[in-house]
């Protein structure tokens, strides 16, 4: 109930503070952003060719071209984390970015695959939260839609990676 509490707090304290945070984003905290977003791996999820071993960074955080299979949830893969307003978060403002960042959820109100470490990003301070968001808001826009989610069962238009649950072999899983 605490942990509930606190992070509600921190959205809410997010909330009021963001929009001049955002407005005063200076070079230093996007440098720190993109620090923290390389650090975190954000690359790898959210660039095509990443998991091909030949990431494009002509659309860099454009959205990845596997999606991973979480048995029982579907296939999902890395959206397309920059700026471009329709098929990217170009429409989210730094509080809704730094929401999905730390609680794991869209402003559309969709709780993010689990597959998204959120959970550990939880624990980044505000200032460093706010950081990752003027990075990836100062990023050339990608146009790149990403398809799915694919519910279990449905139909996969994208190459993805299949979780097997321990003793099972890829052989015998589940198509």
């Amino acid at each position: 109930m605490l942990r509930i509490s606190v992070r509600l707090a921190f959205v809410t304290a997010s909330f009021i503070a963001l929009p001049a945070f955002a407005a005063m984003a200076d070079d230093s905290q996007i440098t720190r952003g993109k620090y923290l977003v390389t650090l975190g791996g954000c690359n790898d999820c959210h660039t095509p060719g990443y998991f091909f071993g030949n990431p494009d960074m002509s659309r860099f955080l454009g959205g990845s071209d596997v999606g991973f299979e979480i048995p029982g949830q579907g296939v999902f893969a890395g959206p397309n984390i920059t700026p471009d307003k329709k098929t990217g978060i170009g429409s989210w403002t730094p509080e809704q970015i730094v929401k999905a960042i730390q609680v794991g959820e869209r402003p559309d109100g969709r709780i993010l695959a689990p597959i998204m470490p959120w959970h550990a990003f939880a624990t980044l301070t505000a200032d460093d939260a706010m950081a990752i968001a003027a990075f990836l808001q100062s990023l050339n826009p990608v146009s790149n839609q990403i398809p799915g989610p694919f519910k279990p069962g449905e139909k996969v238009s994208t190459f993805m990676f299949r979780i097997v649950p321990p003793g099972e072999t890829a052989a015998a899983a589940a198509k």
